[in-house]
């Protein structure tokens, strides 16, 4: 398994790294498309649709991506998407949670299709324009999910349970403590200030999300960055909802030792657009 997952891993850094850096951010939004519209796929097949069907609202969502490409609508400021996504993300997130693995059940399946298809269409405009400002840019989001993640598991394996009994969600994500999310956010703040820091000193022309808030002062950036942390943690536990609703442990075994793109992608689909929404804030 571990095997597995680091070749799986090399494998996805050698596609990622040369489309996030190449100066034409066109090959980073075509890998983002081929990856939201195999998410697409998983979410078909979570939410009981065959093969078929599920193949086919992939193909759905990529020319839903690839028209509004072609319509230039990459290069329009979109400041009311990216706050109804936020409207979206808190609400509707806070809502299905509450109602848990239960109540998603009981939600007519076709809504939910279109659900997933909006919030990965909206995840993926998020990513491409994140590119357009910058590579800095886009990897202090990515960046942020990525050891908001990392440091949870390690202070979630260290300390969970020390400080509270009490779960995060034990009906959805039985393995999450609060110790966990925690560890997680204090990482991701220490990376903050680390990459704000470097920002200054390397006067870079496009700055990173972290510099772009401290620009509006301190407690905004710390403010954000919560923010932020905290509806990454949302997005993942809204995937573990429904993979439990659908009685599958992975999204799908696309990348062996990993699971599905769902899985990878679960914490980016609201940081994204909520990081659109902060920038054009």
């Amino acid at each position: 398994m571990l095997r597995q997952r680091v070749i799986t891993a090399l494998a996805l850094l050698a596609c990622f790294l040369p489309a996030l850096f190449w100066r034409d951010p066109n090959p980073f939004c075509g890998l983002m498309l081929l990856l939201i519209s195999a998410g697409a796929w998983e979410w078909a097949r979570l939410n009981g649709y065959r093969q078929t069907a599920a193949v086919a609202v992939a193909l759905g969502c990529c020319v839903l991506c690839l028209v509004s490409w072609s319509l230039g609508v990459l290069n329009q400021q979109m400041p009311w998407l990216w706050w109804l996504s936020c409207a979206a993300w808190v609400l509707g997130g806070g809502r299905l949670l509450r109602g848990g693995v239960g109540a998603w059940s009981t939600i007519d399946r076709r809504l939910r299709l279109c659900i997933g298809i909006a919030v990965l269409w909206v995840a993926w405009l998020a990513a491409a324009q994140a590119r357009m400002i910058g590579s800095n840019f886009l990897l202090s989001v990515l960046a942020l999910v990525w050891v908001a993640d990392i440091a949870a598991y390690f202070a979630g394996r260290a300390w969970g349970g020390r400080f509270t009994s009490r779960k995060l969600a034990p009906s959805i994500s039985p393995g999450k403590t609060w110790e966990g999310v925690c560890g997680g956010l204090t990482g991701v703040l220490i990376v903050a200030l680390l990459w704000r820091s470097i920002d200054s000193q390397w006067a870079l022309s496009v700055p990173s999300l972290y510099t772009h808030l401290s620009q509006q002062g301190l407690p905004i950036l710390i403010v954000g960055v919560i923010f932020l942390v905290a509806m990454s943690v949302v997005g993942d536990l809204l995937e573990s909802l429904v993979k439990r609703s659908a009685g599958m442990k992975d999204s799908s075994g696309l990348l062996p030792g990993h699971g599905g793109v769902l899985d990878r992608l679960d914490a980016v689909l609201p940081a994204m657009p909520l990081a659109m929404m902060l920038f054009s804030y």
